[in-house]
């Protein structure tokens, strides 16, 4: 007899962005700060390159090997990363030696919302 437990299927997160489209409303204290902790770590030129090559990276996740040519040292690559994560835009999982990361649709999503203008306009 088999031991084998069936598992159920989890159904994707859906994430509310953190704030509507800048254009609807001014935003409230705590939306602009959770928004300006997402740019503010945007701001840096090899962030924005890495969170890039994560993004476009096919297979939606890249390996720290496939992106950590970026004209900055390997620890430099890994403290940047480290920031992009504490920011909440990368997740990451350890396969072996290796450290793959992603960008959550949902926060392309937010993102996105954020900076569009209200009504699809």
């Amino acid at each position: 007899m088999s031991t084998a437990k069936l598992l159920p299927l989890l159904e994707p997160e859906v994430v509310a962005p953190c704030c509507p489209p800048l254009t609807e409303r001014s935003l409230t204290a705590d939306e602009a700060e959770r928004s300006a902790v997402m740019l503010k770590a945007l701001g840096d030129p090899v962030r924005l390159r890495l969170f890039s090559l994560v993004a476009s990276h096919e297979g939606g996740e890249a390996c720290v090997c496939d992106i950590s040519d970026v004209g900055v040292s390997q620890p430099t690559v890994s403290h940047h990363l480290k920031k992009l994560k504490e920011a909440g835009l990368l997740s990451s999982e350890r396969r072996g030696t290796w450290v793959f990361y992603r960008v959550e649709p949902a926060v392309l999503a937010a993102m996105g919302a954020l900076l569009t203008r209200a009504g699809g306009a």
